[in-house]
C-alpha cells in the first residue's frame, strides 16, 4: 500500500495552501486499493479491482488500454466525480475518501482540471468567457479572470479567437479552448480522457503537443487516458488496467 500524505497537511482549510503539498514533496494523487463495482440486475460487474497509483508533482502519466477497460471510471474516481466502492483517494494532501460532498466539490474546484474527448464549451459564450468562467466561480474578479484566460488562450495559439463563440471555431480550436479552461484555476492535477480522440490525426497531434507544453510550462501533474501508444510514449510514465487492476508498464 502507498502511504498517504503526512497528517500535518490535513488542516480543515481545504482551499488555503494551493500547492503547498508540492513544496514538501507530497504526491498530488494517491489511489490505494481502489475498487468500483456496479450492479447489473442480479449480477455484480467489477470494473476496478484494486492496485496502487501515485502521481508526484510535475509527473505526466499515461493511462493506456482499450475501450471498456475501465479508464474512464478510474478518471471519474480520481476526479472525485464518483466514489470508489472501497479504497482511498488522496488528492492534494487530503484524504478525499473522508470528505463530505461540499469538501469534495471544493477539492475539485481548487485542485483539478478536466479535459474530455468532447469540449463541452458553453455555446452562448465566447472563448474568453468560457475560459474565464471557472476562475470567476472560484471568486476572482472579472478583470483578473479574463487576464488569466487571455494568457492561456494565447499560450494555446488562440489570441486571434478570443471573442469567437464555439460554433465559429474548428474542432481543434474548440479543444484548445477546453484545455485552457481546464487550466484556468491553476490546478495541481490535470485529468484528460482521450483528449484528442474526436480529432483527425494531424489536428490531434498538434492539440496533444500543446497540452503537453502547457502541462510542462505550468508545472502540472497529469493523468491522461489514451489508446494512442505514440502519445503515451512521450509521457513520463505509463500505467494500464489489467483485468481491473492498476499496473505500471
Amino acid at each position: 500500500m502507498i502511504e498517504g500524505p503526512t497528517e500535518e497537511l490535513m488542516s480543515d482549510d481545504l482551499s488555503a495552501a494551493g500547492r503547498t503539498f508540492e513544496a514538501v514533496g507530497q504526491p498530488v494523487l494517491v489511489l490505494n486499493d481502489v475498487t468500483r463495482h456496479f450492479k447489473q440486475g442480479s449480477e455484480t460487474l467489477e470494473v476496478l479491482k484494486g492496485g496502487q497509483l501515485q502521481i508526484d508533482a510535475g509527473q505526466i502519466v499515461a493511462l493506456v488500454g482499450p475501450s471498456g477497460s475501465g479508464k474512464s471510471t478510474l478518471l471519474q474516481i480520481a476526479g472525485l466525480l464518483e466514489p470508489p466502492t472501497s479504497g482511498q483517494v488522496w488528492l492534494a494532501g487530503r484524504d478525499a475518501s473522508r470528505a463530505n460532498e461540499a469538501e469534495r466539490t471544493r477539492l475539485r474546484r481548487d485542485h483539478l482540471g478536466f479535459v474530455y474527448q468532447f469540449h463541452h464549451l458553453l455555446p452562448e459564450f465566447s472563448a474568453l468567457e468560457n475560459v474565464a468562467m471557472p476562475r470567476i466561480i472560484q471568486g476572482a474578479s472579472k478583470v483578473e479572470a479574463e487576464a488569466r484566460a487571455r494568457q492561456l488562450l494565447t499560450d494555446m495559439g488562440l489570441e486571434h479567437r478570443l471573442e469567437h463563440r464555439p460554433a465559429r471555431l474548428s474542432g481543434g480550436e474548440q479543444q484548445r479552448v477546453a484545455i485552457a479552461r481546464a487550466l484556468a484555476n491553476d490546478p495541481a492535477l490535470l485529468l484528460a480522457d482521450e483528449p484528442t480522440g474526436n480529432l483527425d490525426p494531424e489536428t490531434g497531434h498538434r492539440v496533444f503537443e500543446l497540452l503537453m507544453q502547457a502541462a510542462r510550462q505550468y508545472g502540472l501533474s497529469a493523468l491522461i487516458a489514451t489508446h494512442n501508444l505514440d502519445m503515451a510514449a512521450h509521457m513520463d510514465r505509463r500505467v494500464t488496467l489489467h483485468d481491473g487492476v492498476i499496473v505500471e508498464l
